[in-house]
């Protein structure tokens, strides 16, 4: 039937595939008018009316891999824990014994193990409800917007409220909201990685020269998922949600992520204590059927000893710390996408940034503009407004501070003189931009470029000065170079502006085009540096994290900021320098080097590339279409809220606020939120182990069991409560100053390392209910189960808190007041217990008043074994959590 079942599925999926081609292909041979009727749009859009009723009747443009698990069923499923499991069986079974064939029935027994499984179900359900709603609610704190026309004007809206027949607007750096029909575009470039695999860009153009075969060949179709990497266009939306490519192929594209070594190394050890279980817990039961001659009970014993030694709390315990870390960052304006990339956050050990809004205001001002000579030129200022009014695409801080700047002149009517016939979109390989604009009321027309001053120095054979062209020789681009290294070396950033009249007709404007042309002058703008960098860059230092600054700007410009920051940059990398190294020479100057400029997105990338590979944790902070594959490179991509949406689909963490001193914060909490899951990790493992040989021991010499089976698991889920707090608990200073790493052979190693001391100290407490207070026979098993009941709970709460720190206990170093609560309630439960009706329904015993004295006295003797051992571990191998 599975068979059956499975190739069904896969036939619906094919179907599904085959007509969503059959509707791309459709789409992509369509003229404008008939895609305008085809989906009952107009050139102008849909009114606000119309979306709102397609919205209602196709759904909001969202991909739903699977469907969320109703709030019934993840309570129902909260109780099939092993441990639930077990306390189930056993509670038949004393059905069976104390109700069924007993001579007087007692439902004590039935009625507390029930209890104890509806307590332990309620408690995971309500944690994981919480950590539910609270990785919900931090989805919803990131949105991303897209450009579309309703009511004839263009207006921002969240994706998910995009509509098929809507009419899209698109620049560099948008995510394409949904699958789509380019009706305009001008040098578009696609990239199409996160469907294709391929890392070059694809060009889309708004016609098809022939019918194309598969949807993927359709160049006039953009498709959800992917990114404008450069270029404008218009587009119209032909299939949303599950309905796109990507939602088809959405069960195949999202398969099972590769786990980080944060979680393989978690997968490790749980794994590890699994097969000792499997090994120990049938020698157990054996040992137990054929040594107490009572196969039911010793299997009995056996489950609930495979439950206790299970660490059946860690995804509870990972779950509920990891969404508290990321509610408590979310606090401190830092919005966790991913929860696993917290333990990421604070491991970073070298975080990029590029310059601009990081270490800098992000208020970028004109301040000049000048002629080659640097002297003031009104013409300038002219033409370079032309330029960043009448471009389509993204207008960046630079396009702002000069339109704002012919504001503030009482200039913005310059353009009402001139109307757009073409343009050129920036990209990161020329490093210009160019707008072919025409006389409105004449013929002449004019290609005025800005762009970076060495590029467009390549591109000028004249230079325009006092009015006239004069040739741009030599020593005049030494004269120009000098002035832009003045500016830059006063900490402004520089571009330059250059034109020219004969230009080719509409449509045929080209890249080739860009020759030959006339410089103008410079433009420089002040971005000055943040008053709290400084600061938070010495506290990231104090916190382990070097800062390495990775610009696509001049050095110069970059050098005076980072000075002024307190980032020392004795020397600094061009992406010239980069691109002529191999990976062995880059890896040696990453380690010195905290300044990279005039890098390539590539080259961005390569260089957080080159640090990993050198053993660091990276993490990246970007917003800009450039940043984007160094973000995908980067251990953590950090960007901001206000991102392109490409930088915002790349990262794992968002920013509210763009700011080192938010970014400080948030791995602090990471760190605090890594140390506290090693906790139980390391008390889980060392003691389950421990545990194990316990166990082993005393089935081979003691006659009777020595726990009932109902016993282990109050005494497991007793500690399973004291544990709950962990993920509230502080982390000691000295932890959170250094990066943490995931240290699998460190896990391992304290395993083994101190299991077995919790282990002789069961053993010591076995000899002394033994031999000294004689709980030796068949007839008192009651008091021995109970004497270690109390010794194994108040031995396994005080190591939460001899294991939580490497200093000393309650001394130096004192838990949470949470996790200091909850371990003190269940000791003093566990003691009470054997006092009350119920610890009497389980066949416990009063031991004897002097036995709690006895228990104390091993317990000190526990803690000082314990701390000696810690203090010789620390030295030997520098660690402790």
């Amino acid at each position: 039937m599975a068979k059956k079942r499975t190739s069904k599925t896969e036939l619906i999926r094919a179907l599904e595939k085959k007509q969503m081609e059959r509707e791309v292909l459709l789409s992509s041979i369509l003229t404008d008018e008939q895609l305008y009727m085809t989906y009952g749009t107009q050139v102008g859009g849909f009114s606000s009316e119309q979306a709102e009723e397609i919205l209602d009747e196709k759904g909001p443009n969202i991909i739903e891999e699977a469907k969320p698990t109703p709030v019934f069923v993840k309570f129902l499923l909260s109780f099939t824990s092993p441990f639930s499991i077990v306390l189930l069986l056993v509670a038949a079974v004393s059905f069976i014994t104390e109700m069924v064939t007993a001579s007087e029935p007692s439902w004590a027994t039935v009625i507390i193990i029930v209890t104890l499984v509806v307590v332990s179900g309620v408690v995971q359900f309500v944690q994981e409800f919480k950590s539910d709603n609270a990785a919900r609610r931090l989805k919803e704190m990131v949105s991303s917007n897209t450009a579309v026309l309703r009511d004839s004007k263009v207006t921002e809206i969240p994706m998910h409220d995009v509509v098929p027949g809507d009419i899209v607007h698109l620049s560099a750096g948008d995510m394409l909201p949904a699958d789509l029909r380019i009706l305009f575009a001008k040098d578009l470039f696609i990239g199409q990685a996160a469907l294709t695999g391929e890392s070059e860009p694809v060009e889309k153009f708004s016609q098809i020269k022939a019918p194309p075969k598969t949807a993927l060949e359709a160049v006039n179709i953009g498709f959800m998922g992917t990114n404008v990497v450069s270029g404008a266009a218009r587009a119209i939306v032909i299939a949303t949600g599950n309905h796109t490519y990507l939602g088809t192929l959405a069960r195949e594209l999202t398969g099972k992520k590769a786990q980080t070594s944060f979680e393989r190394g978690i997968s490790d050890v749980s794994g590890l204590l699994l097969r000792l279980m499997l090994i120990m817990v049938p020698v157990i039961f054996l040992i137990n059927g054929f040594t107490k001659n009572d196969w039911v009970s010793a299997f009995l014993f056996a489950m609930s000893v495979a439950v206790g030694i299970t660490p059946e709390l860690l995804p509870m315990i990972m779950t509920s710390t990891l969404a508290k870390g990321a509610l408590t960052m979310a606090k401190h304006k830092t919005i966790v996408k991913n929860l696993s990339s917290i333990q990421s956050f604070g491991a970073m050990d070298v975080l990029c940034t590029d310059k601009t809004g990081t270490l800098t205001q992000d208020k970028i001002v004109l301040e000049k503009y000048l002629d080659v000579y640097g002297n003031d030129d009104r013409g300038v200022l002219k033409h370079t407004f032309l330029n960043s009014y009448f471009q389509t695409g993204m207008k960046n801080l630079m396009d702002l501070a000069i339109i704002e700047r012919a504001r503030k002149e009482g200039n913005l009517d310059w353009f009402r003189a001139y109307r757009k016939i073409d343009e050129i979109p920036f990209d990161f390989n020329r490093r210009r931009m160019s707008v072919v604009l025409q006389e409105a009321d004449g013929e002449k027309r004019q290609l005025i470029t800005k762009g970076a001053v060495e590029e467009m120095l390549k591109i000028c054979s004249y230079a325009l000065y006092q009015g006239k062209a004069i040739p741009l020789d030599d020593s005049l681009k030494a004269e120009a170079l000098k002035i832009s290294d003045t500016l830059n070396e006063e900490g402004l950033r520089v571009i330059a502006v250059a034109q020219k009249n004969k230009v080719a007709g509409e449509g045929e404007f080209s890249v080739n085009d860009e020759a030959r042309m006339v410089l103008m002058g410079f433009v420089g703008f002040l971005d000055p540096p943040k008053e709290s960098a400084k600061q938070a860059i010495e506290a990231l230092r104090g916190h382990g994290v070097r800062v390495v600054v990775l610009t696509g700007d001049n050095e110069k410009v970059a050098a005076t900021v980072c000075k002024k920051v307190g980032l020392s940059t004795p020397e600094a990398l061009l992406g010239s320098d980069v691109d002529a190294m191999n990976d062995n020479a880059l890896g040696t100057y990453v380690e010195r080097v905290n300044l990279f400029a005039k890098l390539s997105p590539a080259q961005k990338a390569r260089v957080v590339r080159v640090l990993q590979e050198n053993d660091h944790v990276i993490g990246y902070l970007g917003d800009g279409i450039n940043d984007a594959p160094a973000l995908h490179q980067a251990d953590v991509g950090i960007s901001v809220d206000g991102a392109v949406d490409i930088a915002k689909e790349s990262a794992h963490i968002i920013l509210l606020e763009k700011s080192l001193m938010v970014l400080e914060e948030g791995v602090i909490e990471g760190r605090r939120t890594f140390g506290n899951i090693v906790k139980y990790i390391k008390m889980a493992a060392s003691g389950n182990f421990g545990n194990m040989f316990s166990v082993l021991a005393a089935s081979v010499f003691l006659p009777f069991l020595p726990m009932l089976p109902i016993q282990i698991l109050i005494q497991n889920l007793l500690y399973d409560f004291s544990q709950i707090a962990i993920p509230l608990d502080r982390m000691d200073e000295d932890y959170i100053k250094q990066p943490q790493k995931w240290n699998a052979k460190g896990i391992a190693r304290f395993m083994f390392g101190l299991g077995p001391v919790s282990s002789l100290f069961d053993i010591f407490a076995f000899v002394v209910l033994f031999f000294v207070f004689k709980y030796n026979t068949t007839e008192l098993a009651p008091y021995f189960q109970t004497g270690w009941f109390i010794m194994g709970l108040l031995s396994q709460t005080l190591i939460v808190h001899l294991i939580r720190t490497r200093k000393v206990p309650f001394f130096e170093s004192r838990a949470s007041f949470p996790l200091l609560a909850s371990t003190l309630l269940v000791s003093i439960a566990g003691i009470a217990l054997p006092y009350t009706y119920v610890g009497e329904a389980v066949s416990m015993a009063p031991v004897s008043v002097w036995y709690l004295p006895c228990v104390f006295a091993m317990l000190s003797l526990y803690a000082v074994t314990v701390q000696f051992i810690k203090v010789f571990y620390v030295r030997k191998f520098g660690e402790w959590i």
